[in-house]
């Protein structure tokens, strides 16, 4: 599995895209592989502020539900509307189209607590 070197990871297996004051949050290709086949996906905290850590949405695949965490603190700002549609998107490409939350940081520096591509390998071992 490859891990994108621009991305900041969780061992929950959430990665962080940062653009400025605002990040992109989705699950790992290692998580989605472990979910299986994605078939809904449930985010009702758009327009609220999240500490870290906290539950934003669920993934439901074939077998099992699983909760979404926040990466950082911050406010949601957008749910995917495409991965709304066809939540499969996720299992195809968690990186790009299969992102779930674009969200507003609140608290920048605790982006230096989450792990690098390689230290997210590592993990995994």
């Amino acid at each position: 599995m490859k891990y994108p070197g621009n991305l900041l990871y969780t061992k929950d297996h959430e990665w962080l895209k940062i653009e400025g004051d605002e990040a992109y949050v989705g699950i790992t290709e290692f998580a989605q592989g472990e979910l299986g086949d994605i078939v809904y996906i449930e985010v009702n905290t758009v327009g609220e502020t999240l500490n870290k850590e906290e539950a934003f949405g669920t993934i439901e695949a074939v077998k099992t539900v699983s909760d979404l965490f926040m990466p950082v603190s911050g406010e949601v700002l957008e749910f995917n509307s495409e991965i709304e549609a066809s939540p499969d998107v996720v299992n195809k490409d968690p990186y790009g189209k299969g992102w779930i939350v674009k969200i507003k940081l609140t608290d920048l520096s605790q982006t230096k607590e989450l792990l690098t591509a390689d230290k997210y390998s590592e993990l995994l071992g």
